[in-house]
């Protein structure tokens, strides 16, 4: 195996990171990715930007290994093959109904193995299925101070 010894390291120093990174990319695989965005999309196409590339790009951004969806494009433009502005149309214009798909999709297969390794939590109230839901309607009048608005790392009004 190429990378043998280097992959070796890694499954005795930090297993549970390769068995997530293994994860992911099974429950993130491409060519699911694109099945589900063909038929989920109502409205929505596919010409040369593939949902999976956009789902690659928005990953790398929310795990933190790029600080923007810009930065992300730019590291990889060669290989996506299409402007900034094409990727942002993409995410724009992603349904609703394909996002709930892409969760049910994902979480279906993260309740299998996560049932296969009997590491199931207690229900919250027996003998209900509980949705926990979390959200934030800030008033227009709540703003950030002044003198932290420019920066990035500073804290949201609420």
């Amino acid at each position: 195996m190429l990378l043998g010894q280097v992959f070796e390291r890694f499954i005795k120093e930090s297993p549970v990171s390769v068995m997530v990174r293994g994860l992911l990319e099974k429950a993130l695989c491409p060519q699911i990715l694109d099945e589900l965005f063909e038929r989920s999309a109502k409205t929505q196409y596919t010409r040369e930007l593939l949902f999976s590339t956009v789902v690659n790009l928005m990953s790398l951004v929310v795990c933190g290994v790029h600080p923007s969806v810009h930065a992300a494009h730019q590291a990889s433009v060669e290989k996506i093959g299409v402007s900034v502005t094409s990727v942002y149309n993409k995410i724009n214009g992603i349904e609703p109904s394909t996002s709930g798909e892409l969760v049910r999709e994902v979480a279906g297969q993260m309740e299998a193995t996560i049932r296969h390794l009997n590491a199931t939590m207690p229900d919250l109230l027996p003998g209900y299925r509980v949705k926990i839901i979390d959200g934030n309607a800030i008033a227009a009048s709540e703003h950030r101070l002044k003198e932290l608005r420019q920066i990035n790392s500073a804290p949201l009004p609420g």
